[in-house]
């Protein structure tokens, strides 16, 4: 079973200096029809203007994902990290009891085009913690890359949570596939471009829960970047 998040069906909200859409329900935005999908509770597709961003805040009890589509974002944390996150990178941060950070675009031209990405963490009060690694255009073409797993299998940052995220770009008819074991599930957010997942169409901003599946078969139509999150 198939079902489909379309793009302008999502929370919208546009301050000026950001310009952000909400996949599921998120701050001001609440739809008790989309909360979550399995553990992955945020996915928030944000544009942040040239020298703007979001000041220091707190978080406790997540893991946080961000992954970079286009420009860069400078983090700061009450752990002592900072960084330069470009496309490519995919950072993760664990809030665990509690952690305080800030992200801004340090661009004076360029906006920044990110998804941010929470997955509920398999217990609370964790110590908070951070890692980021950089994955290669030649990682992510025309293959399922994992960029996060509970393990760090692969070189992908580690999540406290059942779940592996892999990322994949696609060319025109360019294609990949997915076993799903018994009992999982899967998201399929669509942040480039679009694909036909198992002959249904995503475009950009598109997302797709799948449960009930064993085989997905993803093919580019056009230039296309995917995140796929298999899922307990």
């Amino acid at each position: 079973m198939i079902q489909i998040r379309k793009a302008d069906e999502r929370g919208h909200f546009d301050l000026g200096w950001l310009d952000t859409y909400h996949t599921f329900s998120f701050d001001q935005y609440y739809d008790p029809r989309h909360m979550s999908f399995r553990s992955l509770r945020v996915i928030n597709e944000d544009r942040v203007s040239p020298g703007k961003g979001f000041p220091t805040h707190s978080h406790r009890d997540m893991e946080i994902i961000t992954y970079i589509l286009e420009g860069a974002l400078k983090h700061q944390d009450s752990m002592g990290n900072g960084s330069v996150i470009r496309p490519g990178d995919v950072q993760r941060m664990t809030a665990g009891t509690g952690v305080a950070h800030s992200e801004f675009n340090p661009s004076p031209y360029e906006p920044v085009h990110l998804l941010q990405i929470w997955i509920l963490p398999n217990q609370k009060n964790l110590a908070p913690g951070y890692e980021q690694k950089a994955f290669t255009k030649e990682d992510r073409q025309g293959r399922l890359c994992l960029i996060a797993s509970p393990d760090g299998a692969q070189a992908s940052v580690t999540i406290n949570q059942d779940a592996r995220v892999f990322a994949s770009l696609l060319d025109q008819s360019e294609a990949v596939e997915h076993e799903l074991e018994s009992q999982r599930h899967a998201w399929i957010q669509v942040a480039s471009g679009a694909v036909a997942l198992n002959g249904e169409h995503l475009g950009q901003g598109d997302g797709a829960a799948i449960s009930e599946e064993r085989t997905l078969g993803i093919e580019g139509r056009g230039h296309a970047e995917i995140l796929l999150f298999d899922l307990a």
